[in-house]
């Protein structure tokens, strides 16, 4: 099997049109979801519907679960809590139900998929050093963990020895080995790289690539200066911050 994974659009559809674009070149089998259709973006709706009719699963990230009122979101900064707002006002009921279906977490294959981590995934903990790797890698049995949330791709490899090692690009997948793997942001990067980001996962060949695709980030921007969300949500997506 050969699966595109995409995480964080975050209403982000000039992105979101892009990569699924590109993803059609990859000879696929699969688009796998990781969660966060919705927030800070300027068409929440227009992408859910998108993600509908592009991806076989789909999970439910913390700003997908802010919009339907089943997260407490008072650790959210003042700009992402004015821009989930927004998205409540105008998410349609359509979307709003089918976002309600969105799972935490799901198994397939040798592949656990979560938005935040194994770890307490309804708590949307971040995953950004080696002790929070190592914690979460007692936590599940699979080959493999693909997450987004932290918006920054890295692939973090776990050798029989126990020594951890990451990659940021690519990696060949050992079977003696466990992965956790985070996919980046489609919609808003923040690892210094504006690109709208995903990867591809071939289990027959065991291969991981982190793909990074050019958008038209001005026409997202002017979306979102007409919608009235705030100016520092729109100039980062030009830095990738």
């Amino acid at each position: 099997m050969r699966y595109a994974v995409i995480s964080d659009v975050h209403g982000n559809l000039e992105a979101l049109k892009k990569v699924l674009s590109e993803i059609k070149s990859e000879a696929v089998d699969e688009v796998l979801f990781l969660g966060d259709a919705v927030g800070y973006g300027p068409e929440p709706n227009e992408c859910i519907e998108l993600l509908k009719k592009g991806c076989r699963i789909m999970l439910a990230g913390n700003h997908d679960w802010a919009a339907l009122g089943l997260t407490d979101v008072s650790y959210f900064n003042s700009v992402a809590l004015e821009a989930i707002q927004w998205t409540i006002d105008v998410l349609k009921d359509k979307n709003r139900k089918f976002l309600g279906t969105f799972p935490l977490l799901k198994r397939l294959d040798k592949l656990l998929l979560v938005h935040s981590t194994p770890k307490q995934p309804e708590q949307w903990h971040y995953l950004f050093t080696y002790r929070d790797a190592e914690v979460n890698f007692q936590l599940f049995e699979e080959w493999v963990c693909l997450i987004g949330h932290s918006h920054q791709p890295v692939i973090i490899e776990r050798l029989p020895s126990g020594e951890l090692i990451t990659c940021k690009d690519e990696a060949y997948l050992r079977h003696d080995a466990r992965y956790i793997i985070n996919v980046g942001s489609v919609g808003q990067p923040r690892d210094g790289n504006p690109k709208a980001a995903y990867a591809v996962l071939d289990l027959d060949k065991t291969t991981i690539s982190i793909k990074r695709v050019e958008y038209e980030i001005s026409l997202t921007q002017e979306k979102m200066r007409k919608a009235g969300l705030p100016e520092y949500l729109i100039e980062r997506l030009s830095y990738g911050r």
